[in-house]
């Protein structure tokens, strides 16, 4: 990847954190890479390189900074945006697929060898799948050290390190002192057992409202809830399940994680990121969309409006499925009568919980621990009497389950997705709005736009678009490639 040295310099000289993510600073006097808008004096021209990623920075030697944290800075956008090979395997590692299948499971997935992976990969981000993994690593191993109480080295097992010694190593090169040494400048005070808390770094602008009020329309008891400006959810991850609550901030959304395994962190965190959309560039999405006279007006008045995601492929295209043709309320009610029949049928012990809540984490005495949505195995053996809904959509459920589970349809982030959109589509009773929808919100593509959605529509003759569905597709064309933040602001308009 090549990096314009001028604009890389003068973002890191005006401190612009919108390139936070995007490259990394790396100091040769000092030894050391930052973030572009770390709040030290600026470095002289001559002493500085930047570098696509910070496994890049540290194969070239240098150490993560301790003031601005660069580890910590919000992900590439590039790699929720980018559709090839690299933006694919970004997303995978980011989910900890190299940590449980190695490289050859990650090349496995994208259909390469593992060695040209690695040339492609350092073709444009300056390391391989391995160095951008142990970067993750260390990132995962400093969080658990400086939160946790977990002796060091079940931090260095959970971090996915294979020794002790090569956790000591990489966190003495990463972060220049030793795991000990980072635990002693944690604050003072112990942390419950299983629970995490940190920070997730975003671009700003972030308008949380937005997003809080799309979630917290669809919540599902047992799965999800909003209590006020915290949103609250259980996952089922690859080690075992979870619960997480998230509460935007001015800088950072606070993240309130509790992990059954805390193997499952990496993977937590990168779920997390993706259903609020934290690695997007709002800056970029709002200049596009503003330049139409018709948007201009919402755009100026929310600035930074995102597109909810998913932390989970097959619950979203459910969900999908269950909508169509129907209203928000009318969609919950049905997705509620199906996991009252999935609770029903993993009653013997099927299927895991997740942690429960403390006290002080639950907004009422009644509430009770929230679930990840059901496996695809488990809807794809449900009795039809648990649906509720016509059988020709009945039908479309359970083939949706029983391909996911059968490993013939990926609705992970990593998978390819314009395949992914053509074996949905050969579905009986899945169309190009379901199709779209599930594009948008569980592979994360940025450029989904559903010309025949009513809600769309009745948002375009709102804001003095043109309604009909040739006329708003034509009109939509201008807005690529972010037509899902245009979409997501023509419903907000509705």
């Amino acid at each position: 990847m090549e990096l314009d040295f001028e604009r890389c310099y003068r973002a890191v000289d005006s401190r612009d954190q919108r390139f936070d993510g995007c490259f990394y600073t790396a100091v040769k006097t000092t030894g050391i890479y930052c973030r572009p808008s770390c709040p030290a004096v600026t470095p002289k021209r001559e002493n500085v390189t930047f570098h696509p990623s910070a496994a890049a920075a540290q194969r070239a030697g240098f150490r993560a900074c301790r003031r601005c944290r660069p580890d910590a800075a919000p992900g590439s956008p590039e790699w929720d945006t980018r559709a090839d090979t690299v933006g694919r395997a970004m997303r995978l590692i980011s989910d900890g697929v190299v940590d449980r299948e190695g490289v050859s499971g990650l090349a496995s997935r994208l259909g390469y060898t593992e060695r040209h992976l690695n040339r492609m990969l350092t073709a444009e981000l300056g390391a391989g799948p391995l160095a951008l993994a142990r970067a993750q690593r260390a990132q995962t191993a400093r969080i658990l050290v400086e939160t946790t109480d977990l002796g060091l080295a079940d931090i260095a097992f959970a971090a996915g390190f294979g020794s002790v010694r090569q956790f000591n190593d990489t966190m003495l090169e990463v972060y220049a002192g030793s795991p000990s040494q980072l635990r002693e400048k944690r604050p003072v005070g112990r942390s419950e057992a299983g629970v995490i808390n940190l920070r997730l770094a975003y671009r700003p602008p972030l308008h949380a409202a937005s997003l809080l009020e799309f979630l917290g329309a669809r919540t599902l008891p047992g799965v999800d809830e909003l209590d006020g400006d915290t949103y609250r959810r259980g996952m089922l991850l690859p080690h075992g399940s979870a619960s997480i609550a998230l509460r935007p901030g001015e800088r950072w959304v606070h993240a309130t994680l509790r992990l059954s395994d805390v193997r499952d962190l990496a993977p937590a965190v990168a779920r997390c990121r993706r259903l609020l959309d934290l690695d997007a560039d709002p800056v970029a999405v709002d200049a596009m969309l503003g330049g139409d006279p018709a948007l201009a007006a919402v755009v100026r008045d929310e600035p930074g409006v995102r597109v909810p995601r998913a932390v989970d492929g097959f619950e979203m295209a459910v969900r999908a499925v269950v909508g169509q043709q129907v209203s928000v309320a009318g969609a919950r009610t049905t997705l509620h009568r199906i996991l009252r029949a999935a609770d029903a049928a993993d009653a013997a012990g099927g299927r895991a919980e997740g942690p429960s809540p403390s006290p002080e984490s639950s907004s009422s005495a009644a509430a009770g621990p929230l679930t990840g949505f059901p496996a695809a195995e488990t809807v794809a053996a449900l009795p039809d009497s648990a649906f509720g809904m016509p059988a020709a959509r009945r039908a479309t459920i359970r083939a949706l389950a029983e391909a996911v589970a059968d490993g013939k349809l990926d609705l992970e982030p990593g998978t390819d997705r314009a395949e992914t959109i053509a074996r949905l589509t050969e579905l009986p009773g899945i169309g190009p709005w379901t199709a779209g929808y599930v594009a948008m919100r569980a592979t994360g593509d940025p450029d989904v736009f559903l010309e025949t959605d009513l809600a769309a529509r009745r948002g375009a003759a709102a804001l003095g678009l043109p309604d009909t569905p040739r006329s708003l597709a034509r009109h939509a064309e201008r807005w690529r490639p972010w037509r899902s933040y245009a979409l997501i602001r023509l419903w907000r308009a509705a």
